[in-house]
């Protein structure tokens, strides 16, 4: 059976000692928020999820979520429904919300934390309030003051939950060919028809409302993308002034048999003819989505990193336990039948990597919290577009690694357990099922480094690096004179230039062969996440250093990053080499020759 414990300590240290909040919250006009506070909310989130979500985790992989055919209904699992109303009454929904529209107006870095501790003792029930933020954000940019008046404030509340409805069975990525349609009527509504599949919380009992944010194409839309329109369509029918009227021609006609979240009700959406309001301006549907996808794509590689987290805690615990063989340099347990298989070199290796792209990621993904605060709140326009490009340059890194990085870490915390990891009862290999939804959805892998290589560095000339750049770089130069940071600054600055020169390179090959950008994008992208996490961990030493935690504690963070810096950061050379190979190795395969 596994067990989880909030990491509080290297949660705390990624907060004041890295990141310095304190200093970020009351520049930022947060003077309320202080250390205090701060170490009240994370306590408190900590105790929610290790005592009410953690001991649901099992029970909603064993019994899942049951779909009623007969009435399209969704029940999720025992528990399920208990916890969420804790968690609204608790005021967590509105953790980071407007207080305008009954929000606690809290950092969106407290945000980061609180998911983190959700995830990570329950990913599929923290599915349920996750999409609920991302349908805030998109209404509060783009609706109109009535639409903000009446579905933001139940939302923010918790009484109501909220869905993105994007995905149809033809098209995903490819939004453009969507078929889902809204037919305007004479009251000023929209009749929306289609269906959408792997739609998360689509439809469940935990709420009385659920408010689906809806992609359909209008009557007069142009093809493709610049065509697509956005809806804001409730379970039931709610009028302009606010009230509920009867159930909707909107229906849950399934839900998906998945791999792992057994817990969390990811249904196919029909829409019949469904009351719907626009939500923006026509045919401009996508950028209001965006805001939506952006929230999503930012949470879901948190929950990678809550997967990582819990299964390294079971894996250490288990190491430390389990008693098998002997030491490869004789006994260290001479008075125990055997020794403890943390002392073999190969299992260190194992914890040792879970443990770096941890805790590396962790300030990878709070770091982009942060900028999400600085980028609301700074005091001028140039601090706020800065924060706003930086962000976006590091999203589709924190989605990708950080998920990708949870099958490597929730693979090697199975591996500790040998034989033990494969079967049900130590849980590990639930949280390796799990664990692969989240390099799929809100964006697979794959979207995410064309995401970054083109959107985010070809086309805007590389803005976003070469403020990350320019971040590490002050950095170094900061420590250069320190001897103790020597062994950090030096192979930092090198990857850092080597970056930039790689970049250089590829844009200029895709400048004469679109074709590059393509063939470098995913063997970039990871390139980008280990030159950041090493920032990150040289950061982190440098923090650890200067504070006044147990030297135990000092000395950690310091093996940890040498750790990295030897044995994960050289997987920088690979991709690399695969980057400088070109297109023509993956192009040049005629069809027939992938075979039958």
């Amino acid at each position: 059976m596994s067990s989880y414990k909030a990491p509080l300590d290297d949660l705390r240290f990624a907060l004041y000692d890295v990141l310095g909040a304190e200093a970020l919250f009351e520049r930022l006009g947060h003077a309320e928020v202080n250390r205090e506070l701060v170490d009240a909310v994370v306590d408190e989130a900590a105790r929610f999820a290790e005592t009410v979500l953690a001991p649901l985790n099992r029970i909603g992989d064993e019994i899942g979520c049951v779909y009623d055919k007969a009435t399209g209904e969704v029940a999720p699992p025992p528990g399920f429904k208990q916890a969420f109303d804790q968690f609204v009454e608790g005021g967590w929904t509105g953790l980071t919300n407007d207080p305008e529209h009954g929000g606690q107006g809290m950092p969106a870095l407290l945000g980061g934390v609180l998911t983190e501790l959700v995830d990570s003792a329950n990913l599929a029930w923290g599915n349920f309030p996750m999409l609920s933020h991302g349908a805030v954000k998109a209404l509060e940019t783009y609706g109109e003051d009535w639409q903000k008046e009446v579905f933001l404030k139940p939302l923010v509340a918790g009484t109501w939950t909220g869905t993105m409805c994007l995905t149809e069975p033809h098209c995903g990525t490819d939004l453009g060919l969507l078929k889902t349609r809204a037919e305007p009527v004479a009251d000023g509504t929209y009749a929306i028809t289609g269906t959408k599949i792997f739609i998360t919380a689509g439809e469940h009992d935990l709420v009385p409302n659920i408010v689906h944010l809806v992609l359909a194409k209008l009557p007069d839309a142009p093809p493709g993308a610049k065509g697509i329109s956005l809806f804001v369509v409730p379970k039931f029918k709610v009028a302009r002034d606010g009230s509920v009227g009867e159930r909707n021609a909107v229906r849950c006609g399934a839900i998906e048999h998945k791999m792992g979240i057994h817990g969390s009700a990811t249904c196919v959406m029909n829409f019949d003819g469904a009351e719907g309001y626009l939500v923006g301006q026509p045919h401009k549907g996508l950028q209001a989505m965006f805001v939506m996808m952006n929230s999503a794509r930012l949470g879901v590689g948190v929950q990678g990193l809550g997967l990582s987290e819990r299964a390294y805690q079971n894996a250490l615990r288990y190491a430390r336990e389990r008693l098998q063989s002997r030491s490869l340099s004789g006994p260290k347990h001479p008075d125990k039948p055997a020794d403890p298989i943390l002392v073999q070199p190969d299992v260190r290796r194992m914890l040792l990597s879970q443990k770096a792209l941890i805790e590396g990621g962790r300030l990878l993904s709070l770091h982009a919290y942060s900028l999400l605060d600085e980028a609301e709140k700074a005091g001028d326009a140039e601090a706020r577009a800065r924060a706003e490009t930086l962000v976006g340059f590091l999203t589709p890194i924190s989605k990708a690694c950080l998920t990708e990085w949870s099958i490597e870490n929730t693979y090697n915390a199975l591996q500790c357990f040998g034989g033990h990891g494969y079967i049900h009862e130590h849980g590990m290999e639930q949280y390796a099922r799990d664990a692969r939804i989240t390099t799929l959805y809100e964006g697979t892998t794959g979207i995410q480094s064309l995401d970054l290589i083109g959107r985010k560095t070809a086309a805007t000339q590389g803005a976003g690096l070469k403020l990350f750049l320019a971040e590490a770089e002050a950095f170094a130069k900061r420590h250069e004179g320190d001897a103790a940071m020597a062994e950090f600054i030096g192979p930092l600055r090198a990857k850092c230039g080597e970056w930039g020169k790689l970049t250089l390179d590829v844009l200029q090959r895709a400048a004469g062969n679109p074709e590059e950008l393509g063939a470098a994008s995913t063997d970039y992208l990871f390139y980008s996440g280990y030159v950041v996490l090493a920032y990150w961990w040289a950061r982190s030493v440098a923090a650890a250093d200067a504070s006044d935690r147990p030297q135990a504690f000092k000395e950690a963070k310091r093996e940890t990053a040498r750790f990295y810096f030897a044995r994960i950061l050289p997987r920088t050379l690979a991709h690399k080499a695969a980057i400088e190979a070109g297109a023509a190795s993956l192009m040049s395969m005629p069809d027939a020759g992938f075979g039958a």
